[in-house]
């Protein structure tokens, strides 16, 4: 069944420059958001606990990561009115269902890493 863009009329199409898929498609392909998302697999977390399970991520990334993902609605971000205040981060039920292809993602180049270097030494040789 093909999906209808509300906002155009027109059909979904990733291909297509005028699509908002694109854009969707942009986001959830990033390296920062594929790991935000499989931390956030483990349960609700703070920023300082997803800063520290992924590591080599800037704080401006991690932040730009979260934010884009809680504007797409892939994430809820929950202040608590406490001193310092905390705040949570939480996968929504549209996060969830990305969690399982990004998840595929991740476990396949973990498993064809060493395929992916031994081509990329023979390109540089």
């Amino acid at each position: 069944m093909e999906t209808i863009v509300e906002s155009s009329g027109l059909p979904a199409d990733a291909f297509s420059a005028k699509c908002p898929t694109r854009q969707v498609l942009d986001h959830i392909a990033g390296k920062w958001t594929i790991l935000v998302v499989d931390a956030l697999l483990e349960g609700t977390m703070r920023y300082t606990d997803l800063s520290r399970r992924i590591e080599g991520v800037s704080q401006k990334m991690l932040t730009q990561t979260l934010r884009s993902l809680e504007g797409d609605g892939f994430i809820t971000r929950t202040v608590h009115p406490t001193i310092p205040p905390r705040v949570d981060y939480e996968l929504t039920a549209l996060g969830r269902s990305l969690a399982e292809p990004i998840t595929a993602l991740r476990r396949w180049t973990e498993d064809h890493i060493n395929e992916i270097e031994q081509a990329r030494s023979r390109a540089r040789d």
